[in-house]
């Protein structure tokens, strides 16, 4: 994956980077079972390597950009606030696998992030909210969710996370070694 602005110690941008928080939370996890059914809140779940989230209806293909979706938790009182409804939203009515804390998850498009004791996910791009967001949050569920819609990911190796797994930037090695 390539890491654009590493390597060059002269950007500035490089070097904002790096002062990004470096380790976050795992806050929630979500399976969908059933296409357009409910996501089932879980304790643990595994991923496998290059392909998707075990229980998850979802199957994306070898390579795929979109194998799981992550979510800012700080954003779920945000999309909230913007529908004027008390207290934040559940994370399943957003249609995303993982809710992640500490961490700007924008920031953190074409990075990589450790999960847990195994997962390394690359981050791939932002998850827009589609059409559903009014069904599940009501008229003005789209644009509330725009720009907090989340991330999507590459599952570069797989494992079991846990709710309350730390989750940390890595830093690529640069050395050349």
């Amino acid at each position: 994956m390539a890491f654009p602005f590493f390597g060059d110690d002269k950007s500035i941008v490089a070097r904002l980077l790096a002062t990004l928080p470096q380790t976050g939370r795992l806050e929630w996890i979500g399976q969908r079972p059933v296409r357009r059914e409910p996501l089932v809140a879980v304790p643990e779940a595994e991923l496998k390597t290059d392909s998707h989230l075990l229980g998850d209806h979802a199957r994306p293909k070898g390579g795929g950009k979109r194998q799981i979706t992550l979510i800012q938790h700080e954003h779920l009182a945000a999309v909230a606030g913007f529908l004027g409804l008390d207290g934040p939203v559940a994370p399943g009515r957003l249609r995303r696998n993982l809710v992640v804390s500490g961490l700007n998850l924008l920031a953190l498009k074409n990075r990589q992030i450790h999960i847990g004791e195994e997962v390394i996910l690359d981050i791939t791009g932002e998850c827009h909210p589609c059409s559903r967001m009014e069904e599940e949050l009501g008229p003005g569920g789209y644009n509330a969710m725009r720009g907090h819609g989340g991330l999507t990911a590459h599952i570069a190796q797989g494992g079991i996370i846990r709710v309350g797994d730390v989750v940390q930037v890595l830093i690529p090695d640069l050395s050349g070694r």
